[in-house]
């Protein structure tokens, strides 16, 4: 019997805010009470972002909120948290980070087959305004056509 992938968090702005060039994914160190808030859906990837210092990548601004039956012991909703990678995935992140502008955005949190939490970081790109202007002109224009292709499929 295998599980499905369990998607707890997505972050909807990136594929707007930003160009996808590429994805990797990543474990996440945690302590015990985020799993909990996670398994929960207390998660919010909205403004987060990922760095790489001294050879480990970081997620910043991943806010998890506090667990409610936690006792004092309870996690720091946004305290930085250290993802796994290998060490030619950080090295090709270095890479690219450093050079050509671009970031790493996280795209989405989940659970794997294995039950472990994951993210998948994405290497991206700042989109300017006129492509942000430009795709939100395709995907009006694809709605119309598929709103015109029902209606003369309905006569």
């Amino acid at each position: 019997m295998s599980r499905a992938i369990r998607v707890v968090a997505r972050n909807r702005k990136a594929r707007h805010e930003y160009h996808i060039e590429d994805t990797v994914e990543a474990g996440i160190v945690l302590q015990g009470t985020e799993v909990k808030s996670i398994r929960a859906g207390k998660v919010n990837l909205k403004d987060s972002f990922a760095a790489v210092e001294n050879g480990e990548v970081f997620l910043y601004n991943m806010h998890i909120s506090p667990y409610e039956k936690g006792n004092r012991q309870n996690h720091e909703p946004e305290r930085k948290r250290k993802l796994l990678l290998h060490k030619r995935e950080i090295r090709k992140l270095i890479g690219y980070s450093k050079s050509t502008g671009y970031t790493l955005v996280p795209l989405q949190l989940y659970f794997n087959e294995r039950n472990l939490a994951k993210v998948e970081l994405a290497l991206a790109r700042g989109k300017k305004i006129y492509d942000k202007r430009r795709d939100i002109a395709d995907r009006t224009a694809k709605r119309q056509m598929e709103r015109a292709l029902k209606e003369r499929q309905k006569q």
